[in-house]
């Protein structure tokens, strides 16, 4: 094992998390499945073992700190290092029939506590595993609706999608990509920031265009980037979004 790469995906139960573990399991990548529920992380690590891939699962609530610390301490004591870190795990709280003046206080700070505090959490934890990797990758899961210049476009896609708390929220994403990217500019480690695409998950509809399968590939893709790939980027598909 001491060749094998490690990766730890969080919220992946399901949907986009369970896939992109999927994909970077068939590629001889031994997953970590991560998920606040240890019933749910289990079953699907053991439906991606039943593929053949070489998963284990982990108990991990994002927006609990003790919770955090315990996660990176399985895996510190289990692999010794973390070769790619996925923060997946999202959630939308807005009222979609509010406007966005309107969406409660209480909406906002739970987006935020999953989506960026979670999120930079997860990030700062793992860092000290993921800096004794030949080459660590991170992986922002952010959305084509946290494009500030594609949300004052009237002719864009979204210019009529306001969700304020979700949209922001990873508007924030995007930034702190941008920051921990500096951060570490001189380092092995890449940290990029990946839209999905509108994908029929739980959150996404099943009307969305896109199928789960396409809809995690932009992770994938940035999760094994070759050394000489992009960090601070904000992209879908190998194509750069607009900030």
């Amino acid at each position: 094992m001491s060749n094998t790469k490690i990766a730890l995906v969080t919220g992946a139960n399901k949907g986009l998390g369970f896939e992109t573990a999927r994909q970077l399991g068939k590629q001889g990548i031994h997953v970590i499945v991560a998920a606040r529920d240890p019933a749910k992380a289990a079953s699907a690590a053991l439906a991606l073992q039943s593929d053949g891939i070489a998963a284990e699962a982990l108990t991990l609530d994002v927006t609990r700190a003790e919770s955090i610390e315990l996660a990176v301490k399985q895996v510190g004591d289990q692999h010794g290092h973390l070769d790619i870190l996925i923060n997946n795990a999202g959630v939308m709280a807005d009222d979609a029939t509010r406007k966005p003046s309107e969406q409660t206080l209480d909406a906002w700070r739970q987006t935020f506590d999953t989506n960026v505090f979670g999120l930079v959490a997860v990030t700062n934890a793992f860092l000290p595993l993921l800096k004794k990797s030949p080459a660590g990758r991170i992986v922002n899961l952010s959305s084509v609706l946290g494009s500030n210049t594609l949300h004052q476009q009237k002719d864009s896609g979204i210019y009529d999608f306001k969700v304020p708390a979700y949209n922001v929220s990873k508007s924030a994403v995007n930034a702190w990509t941008v920051q921990l990217a500096w951060e570490l500019k001189d380092t092995a480690i890449k940290v990029n920031a990946a839209h999905p695409g509108h994908v029929k998950t739980d959150m996404g509809g099943p009307s969305a265009p896109m199928e789960i399968v396409d809809g995690a590939k932009t992770s994938v893709q940035l999760a094994t980037l070759p050394a000489d790939g992009p960090t601070g980027s904000y992209s879908h598909m190998g194509e750069t979004l607009p900030w």
